[in-house]
């Protein structure tokens, strides 16, 4: 039997009377990626912190390889590899020493650490760049730099916060095709991004928070498809031609959804009157629903007005 990577169980966080992560339920299991989504002020940094033990719990129960945080912290860290969302690379040294000094911290011996570099620079297309100082990187090579540097002590997890935030659609690919390589070499990853493409084509499950609640958790696709629909028709036109199609689509099996000038429509199966209205408006498309739409049917449109981004 199996146990998770990271368990949690009624995991609570206050600060003071304000609740930023409550009693939610959580089980990462052994390899798979697990996309942790949510809106700004939702709880996922307050939680990430305490599973690396930067922030006490308030309840619960916490768990990482089976052992207890923060009571084993140290052994559980060692085992850990993070890339944060703002670069921290260290712009006075080389490619290769930003890993070789970032093994030293973590008591990985110099031999292994030369040769794990080597491996890692070249997995991600670094060797060329090796003895160069990071001035010379773009912005993804940056990033592939802090992925390499966040293995350069074998972890067994990997917590991504915003792996390719800021990164051109070529680079983006280039570091989803590593985290593919790395997922099916075993390694667990723990990702969070607001890129929902990123999240759906990476992740096997995903959870949504919101207001310090777990709101969903589930396969993607199935959760898209359950709690979504299929289809989705995207209109737009004025406030009375949208009222007029509103009224006319409000008959059919559909769910519906207005902001002021966009109406959306989503199908859980095909309805031909539906498909033919829509085609007589001027603004329109169809495309299949996804996990963007998930996420902003379950947390709302409007901006939340997060305290502290907790």
């Amino acid at each position: 039997m199996t146990h998770p990577v990271i368990l949690a169980e009624g995991l609570t966080k206050h600060y003071g009377d304000r609740v930023a992560v409550d009693h939610i339920n959580l089980a990462i299991q052994p390899g798979e990626c697990f996309g942790f989504l949510g809106p700004n002020g939702a709880g996922k940094t307050t939680t990430i912190q305490m599973i690396l033990g930067m922030v006490k719990k308030t309840e619960g129960r916490l768990s990482v390889f089976s052992l207890p945080v923060p009571a084993k912290l140290r052994e559980i860290k060692s085992r850990i590899g993070v890339v944060p969302q703002h670069d921290n690379l260290d712009s006075d040294l080389t490619v290769e020493e930003n890993l070789i000094t970032y093994a030293s911290y973590l008591n990985v011996p110099r031999p292994i650490a030369l040769q794990k570099s080597i491996e890692l620079l070249d997995f991600f297309a670094l060797s060329e760049r090796r003895h160069e100082t990071l001035d010379h990187l773009s912005g993804g090579q940056r990033r592939r730099l802090l992925l390499a540097r966040a293995l350069i002590h074998e972890p067994t997890l990997l917590i991504l916060d915003e792996p390719t935030v800021g990164l051109d659609p070529q680079a983006r690919y280039l570091i989803w095709e590593k985290l593919t390589d790395l997922k099916d070499a075993g390694i667990t990853v723990l990702l969070t991004s607001h890129y929902m493409d990123e999240v759906a084509r990476l992740s096997d499950r995903v959870l949504i928070m919101d207001a310090g609640k777990v709101v969903t958790q589930g396969v993607p696709q199935t959760l898209v498809k359950d709690i979504v629909g299929l289809d989705v028709f995207e209109v737009r036109g004025s406030d009375a031609s949208l009222k007029e199609l509103q009224e006319l689509a409000s008959h059919c099996p559909a769910r519906i959804e207005r902001t002021p000038d966009t109406l959306f429509i989503y199908t859980k199966k095909e309805c031909q009157e539906l498909d033919n209205m829509v085609r007589e408006c001027k603004h329109w498309i169809r495309r299949p629903a996804n996990l963007e739409d998930l996420f902003i049917q379950i947390t709302g449109r409007s901006l939340h007005q997060a305290k502290n981004n907790l």
